[in-house]
């Protein structure tokens, strides 16, 4: 069979790819470097299990057009003007110094200049799936110096469409005019303009049409046709086929269909994925990794340690705080998969050849591998370098306050907090990291300082220790911890509230001094059960003890823990005691028109009526001569059985038909 050679090499490429993939998951390392480890073992300058690669690169080239095709999808320019000001910042003054830096050196190393400035094009880009999947996995997505990260790795990623733009121009010879180089990029402009403008007159009818037949096969083969299909067009006038797969995605990012076109196209491309970056591992000879592991130590620490510079840098110089600056600088100091694109688009063009892409290779792989291990180590970093700082107030002090409330985060429940707070008159004093955030409050009234809650020269400045009330809602699990000890160490009878999305944080805070810790998901699940309790009927006071009783063991039944024998006692014993239920009087009950004598709810069911209430008055202890009319309220008082009694007279079983 003449397929048999492919099929063989995909069995071996999988067989050695899983494994090792799983052994860097639990060793918390990024899969992707996982794949790039298997491609070097079973690659022809490995153990040779599979000699030629070169049946697999046409399926990684397959691999590459629907990586960039997922990545257009994802990136919304919509979203991206949403990004804020300081993401905007910060993103676009590091691709750009970023850039000069990595062109500037290699170029004083001796390499060509288009070269150099390609170099500078590989460097700019940084992992958006490492990155983004280890602050998820520390539950720190949403925390300002994951926002951050995440939005600096957008505009990273936005850049590689100018980049592919200019391969072909630094690939070009040296016989090249200025003139014929303007031809081509204007070329590409028109060809850009001329799919994008086809694009969104007919793909929106397209999509539209096939939505409307209800078959997701369909859909399905919709998406990869126009995948392939622009990736196609885009080659014969000249553009790369993984360009032409990232403008595919862009287009369809603006459409109503995108959530579902990533959702249709996801499997297949981490399938392709998978190969792709194993089939970039079978081009890095071991040989020169282990005559070279020196060099590639030293550049792999260098490029980290002068990306992280710049970004750091950028960082501190926008939110005014070393912790934020250093865990932004680890999430993206390493290169990313992108580069590895680049590198692939611009093999025909002999941008990056011989001994410096074997080093490229090498350097990437070991910078993703770092990663993790730079995130563990960032908060220590920065604690070192701010101890300095610290001696120095950075927010200028305000006349004293007492007995006043200190907001630590201005996100939804800060705002909300601070809403309540000024409509009762009370007084408070709002700690917000983010600059544009606090800038918005600030424009609206609120009495906000911008500053980091992690040092205690900002605590000191809204008087924390003077304050009766800290509630701490921010999303940074390790920042909150070092909030709460910091406030602890300045005022010892204050209560802190802390919000945390990370149910492991529990004790830990309680034992760093929090008075109350709120966690999302159990606050979720109690709300939960108690609206379920009362749609059973269960009293809503025997729903407020269990509630009580919840959270004064602190969450302990939610997460598994033995309850106390004598809470469950309290639980059985308030179960059993003397409950209240309401009844409304309709017209067809047999209550309406007679007295509480008559009706006889003590004698046929134990049950007492302690109360009505009638057009919105209420009447306690409605005498026996009491006559219920249509629409009363009454309010049963007795036990679970009692009250089921008086509910089967009030409401008793309609008779069965015929």
């Amino acid at each position: 069979m003449a397929d048999a050679p492919l099929l063989r090499d995909l069995l071996v490429l999988f067989a050695a790819a899983i494994p090792i993939v799983f052994i860097f998951h639990r060793l918390n390392l990024p899969t992707i470097v996982g794949f790039l480890i298997a491609g070097v073992v079973i690659g022809p300058h490995g153990l040779a299990l599979i000699p030629r690669a070169a049946e697999v690169e046409r399926l990684a080239e397959l691999g590459v057009v629907l990586l960039l095709f997922v990545v257009g999808l994802e990136l919304s320019l919509e979203e991206f003007t949403k990004l804020g000001r300081t993401v905007l910042l910060c993103g676009g003054l590091q691709v750009l110094i970023t850039l000069a830096a990595a062109a500037g050196l290699a170029a004083a190393a001796g390499v060509p200049l288009s070269e150099a400035v390609f170099i500078g094009f590989l460097v700019v880009h940084s992992s958006t799936a490492v990155a983004l999947k280890l602050l998820a996995d520390r539950g720190e997505l949403n925390s300002l110096h994951g926002r951050l990260a995440a939005g600096i790795a957008v505009i990273q990623d936005l850049c590689l469409v100018p980049m592919m733009l200019l391969v072909p121009v630094l690939g070009a010879p040296a016989s090249v005019t200025l003139v014929e180089i303007a031809l081509a990029i204007a070329k590409a402009v028109v060809v850009i303009a001329v799919v994008v403008f086809a694009a969104r007159l007919l793909l929106p009818r397209l999509l539209a049409g096939v939505v409307r037949l209800g078959i997701r096969e369909l859909l399905t083969a919709a998406v990869v046709l126009f995948c392939l299909g622009t990736a196609w067009l885009a080659a014969q006038f000249g553009l790369s086929l993984a360009f032409g797969a990232l403008l595919a995605g862009l287009v369809i990012s603006e459409s109503e269909y995108s959530h579902q076109a990533v959702a249709e196209i996801l499997p297949f491309r981490d399938t392709f994925n998978s190969i792709f970056f194993t089939s970039v591992g079978m081009l890095l000879h071991v040989s020169v990794v282990v005559q070279h592991a020196a060099a590639l130590a030293g550049l792999a620490l260098a490029l980290i340690g002068l990306k992280g510079l710049i970004i750091g840098t950028l960082v501190v110089y926008a939110t005014r705080s070393v912790r934020v600056a250093a865990l932004v600088a680890a999430a993206l100091g390493q290169m990313g998969e992108l580069s590895f694109v680049l590198a692939r688009t611009a093999d025909s063009f002999h941008l990056l050849a011989g001994l410096r892409y074997e080093l490229f290779l090498a350097v990437t792989v070991l910078t993703m591998a770092l990663t993790p291990l730079l995130l563990q180590l960032a908060p220590a970093l920065a604690s070192f370098f701010q101890r300095g700082a610290d001696r120095r107030p950075t927010v200028p002090p305000e006349p004293a306050l007492q007995g006043h409330v200190v907001i630590v985060g201005y996100g939804l429940n800060g705002r909300n907090l601070a809403r309540v707070l000024r409509e009762t008159g009370l007084l408070y004093r709002i700690l917000e990291l983010n600059p544009d955030a606090a800038a918005s409050a600030r424009r609206a009234g609120e009495p906000v300082l911008f500053g980091d809650a992690t040092r205690a020269p900002v605590l000191r400045s809204v008087h924390v220790e003077r304050a009766q009330v800290v509630v701490i809602a921010i999303s940074d699990a390790a920042a909150t911890r070092r909030i709460v000890a910091v406030v602890r160490q300045l005022n010892a009878q204050a209560t802190v509230i802390v919000r945390t999305r990370a149910v492991a944080e529990i004790d830990a805070l309680y034992r760093l001094g929090a008075t109350e810790v709120i966690p999302e998901e159990f606050e979720t699940s109690v709300e939960i059960f108690a609206r379920v309790l009362r749609r059973l009927r269960i009293p809503r006071n025997v729903i407020n003890v269990q509630v009580d009783i919840i959270r004064g063991e602190r969450y302990g039944m939610l997460r598994g823990l033995s309850l106390p024998r004598q809470s469950l006692h309290d639980i059985q014993h308030l179960l059993a005691a003397t409950l209240t239920e309401t009844y409304l009087v309709d017209a067809a009950s047999i209550a309406a028109g007679k007295t509480v004598r008559e009706l006889g709810l003590r004698h046929a069911a134990g049950v007492t009526i302690i109360a009505a209430v009638r057009n919105g008055r209420p009447i306690t202890n409605p005498p026996a001569d009491f006559c219920i009319e249509a629409e009363d309220i009454l309010v049963l008082l007795g036990d679970h059985t009692e009250l089921d009694r008086a509910m089967a007279i009030l409401q008793p079983p309609a008779p069965a038909e015929g």
